[in-house]
């Protein structure tokens, strides 16, 4: 696998074509023009990541108003993010990344600590890319509560400025 890094603020997005719920290939150049929230999560129907898909989905209709597209990736299958949109109402699109190549792209696969153990996994990271395809702003080792609204935040500003 190739090596994890964080792409820096300004830096061009690292280009990327996946496989959705429905096995359709969504690639970021798609949203030339838009802006895109883009989020890496650990795993499909654990409590944290179910909080932070249900709470991107509840703000879905507002990012969409500020001209964002919502594009979240796991390492899990198309069909695991079939039943998670399903059990949990999600609108945002989920993406697969079962080989993890894009999510070392964007540094969110690496070394992470839970109480006091390593192990290596999903690195929850969240991306605003530009209209212009370049990472405006990211957060790493996101914690879930508010986040949603930071994010809102970041962009309302930049879109201003």
């Amino acid at each position: 696998m190739a090596e994890s890094t964080i792409p820096a603020d300004g830096a061009k997005a690292p280009a990327f074509t996946l496989p959705d719920k429905d096995g359709k290939k969504i690639s970021l150049k798609d949203f030339l023009g838009s802006w895109v929230v883009l989020y890496f999560y650990p795993k499909d129907n654990t409590s944290g990541c179910t909080l932070e898909a249900v709470d991107f989905s509840a703000a879905n209709e507002t990012l969409a108003k500020m001209g964002a597209k919502v594009l979240a990736v796991s390492p899990d299958s198309p069909q695991s993010h079939c039943r998670f949109a399903d059990a949990h109402g999600l609108t945002i699109t989920l993406l697969s990344d079962q080989d993890r190549a894009v999510l070392a792209k964007y540094g969110a696969w690496g070394k992470k600590k839970l109480y006091g153990k390593e192990s290596t996994g999903v690195i929850r990271s969240t991306f605003l890319i530009g209209p212009d395809g370049r990472v405006r702003r990211s957060w790493t080792k996101v914690k879930v509560p508010g986040h949603v609204d930071a994010v809102k935040e970041a962009l309302a500003s930049l879109r201003q400025g």
